[in-house]
């Protein structure tokens, strides 16, 4: 059995929210641990009341400090840019202008 550090797991757990939110399945391709691991250490962090998203593949449900930081990263960015960002984040230009606007 594989042992990984703290500070990976917790790396790998702040990959699941957002504004990263990526998924499991990815974040298991992309690490080499499985997801049954890392659906463990979610649950985990849920336990020790650490905030893991509910449904990261939904930004309404995102806090407001998470639409923020996507606020802020997307700022700078041209409309070129700023169409790839939102779908490497699975998010819609319009959601971004929406919670710039509140």
């Amino acid at each position: 059995m594989a042992r990984y550090s703290k500070a990976f797991k917790e790396s790998s757990a702040q990959e699941m929210m957002p504004p990263n939110a990526q998924s499991i399945a990815q974040i298991s391709r992309d690490t080499g641990v499985s997801a049954q691991t890392l659906y463990h250490w979610k649950n985990q962090y849920k336990r020790e009341g650490k905030v893991v998203p509910a449904d990261p593949s939904n930004p309404e449900n995102w806090s407001a400090q998470d639409k923020l930081a996507v606020v802020i990263e997307s700022a700078s960015l041209n409309e070129q840019a700023l169409s790839e960002y939102c779908r490497l984040k699975g998010l819609y230009v319009e959601q971004i202008e929406r919670w710039k606007a509140r």
